[in-house]
């Protein structure tokens, strides 16, 4: 087993600090010394005591340190260090009485007089250790908030991460259907095209999985697999346009947002049309928002129960992450009109991928 002396084990206070804490004691010693600075001996003496207050300093900050290791109580700790204070504080009357005697101050030694005029060197003992203490305990509830704040982020990471694992069964699902049937209706050629986009999608994703955000420009791009997908199945029945602002491709969104959202809207809405339909993407900047707006051709008469059910995971999913990720600096809108089209607005916070937030971003 590994031995670690008092020195190095983790009081999470520093021991120069600790020894820097008898600083101020020191100082306001040789402040209330200078008066006596003119008579005889008076001077040496004053630094006499304030030397023995320096070293008495370190054994004092060690043995608080040992009782804080072991988890002593104040009810303990308290008398324990009046005792360790009042000890060095006689042994410095005793050496300085025998300095007495031999500058020949005082005719001869009295043992009673060690034990008077204590007040001096004990009492800034005694500060010492309080300001020790203070500090200590002011170093212990730092540590203590950087941990909590540590766990909170863990905590939320971890979540952030279950919900972004979330999404990529229930997506795949969704497309195995698709490639289903239409090996069911013999378009084999679609199906393998689509095959084909779903590596290409799933190889994208999987490469995202460990990032909080991405740039919108990577987020259009795996979009863009997505919609080749669907393009392969729905074909000339899915039209899509997108409009993004200038400036906005190097904003940083969560990674997986559109593809849910598109997902959605083609399955729950322009699938379901004979016809077909359109569906329209706008991204653009307002003030400090970036908002994107997504609206699609829909049905007028409501999903199945089963498709409302996959509909609520996305947009739950997405709502869940936006608050772990952006609390209460974020904004779902989602709307239905008589005709079943749809349209949903968000509003994110505007973060430009700089590189200290880009390496953030790609952080685990």
């Amino acid at each position: 087993m590994t031995r670690v002396s008092l020195l190095e084990q983790p009081t999470g206070l520093p021991l120069k600090v600790s020894l820097l804490a008898a600083t101020p004691i020191a100082l306001c010693m040789g402040v209330m010394a200078l008066p006596e600075l003119g008579h005889a001996y008076a001077g040496a003496f004053r630094a006499f005591y304030a030397f023995c207050y320096l070293c008495w300093v370190a054994p004092l900050s060690l043995l608080q340190r040992f009782m804080w290791q072991r988890g002593v109580s104040a009810r303990i700790s308290i008398p324990v260090l009046l005792v360790a204070t009042y000890v060095p504080s006689v042994i410095n009357n005793a050496l300085a009485q025998a300095a007495a005697v031999h500058w020949h101050l005082v005719p001869g030694y009295e043992f009673r007089r060690i034990f008077a005029g204590l007040d001096g060197c004990w009492l800034a003992l005694i500060a010492f250790c309080a300001i020790h203490a203070l500090l200590h305990h002011y170093d212990a509830l730092q540590r203590s908030r950087r941990r909590e704040a540590e766990a909170v982020a863990l905590a939320r990471e971890a979540e952030l991460r279950a919900l972004q694992y979330q999404l990529h069964p229930h997506f795949l699902f969704n497309t195995l259907n698709s490639i289903s049937a239409l090996v069911a209706n013999g378009r084999g050629s679609d199906a393998t095209r689509m095959i084909a986009r779903l590596g290409d999608l799933l190889r994208a994703t999987l490469e995202r999985s460990d990032q909080r955000e991405v740039t919108l420009a990577e987020e259009l791009s795996l979009t863009e697999h997505y919609l080749d997908i669907e393009k392969a199945r729905l074909g000339s029945r899915l039209h899509v346009t997108q409009r993004v602002g200038p400036g906005l491709l190097q904003t940083l969104v969560p990674p997986l947002l559109l593809q849910p959202l598109v997902e959605n809207a083609i399955r729950h809405g322009i699938a379901l049309r004979t016809e077909g339909g359109a569906m329209h993407l706008r991204i653009e900047r307002e003030q400090d928002a970036m908002i994107i707006e997504l609206r699609n051709d829909g049905v007028p008469t409501p999903p199945d129960a089963r498709e409302q059910r996959s509909t609520a995971i996305g947009l739950n999913n997405m709502r869940q992450r936006l608050d772990v990720l952006y609390p209460g600096s974020y904004s779902v809108d989602f709307a239905v009109n008589g005709k079943g089209a749809c349209t949903i607005r968000l509003a994110l916070p505007l973060r430009q991928a700089t590189p200290a937030t880009f390496a953030e971003a790609r952080s685990a």
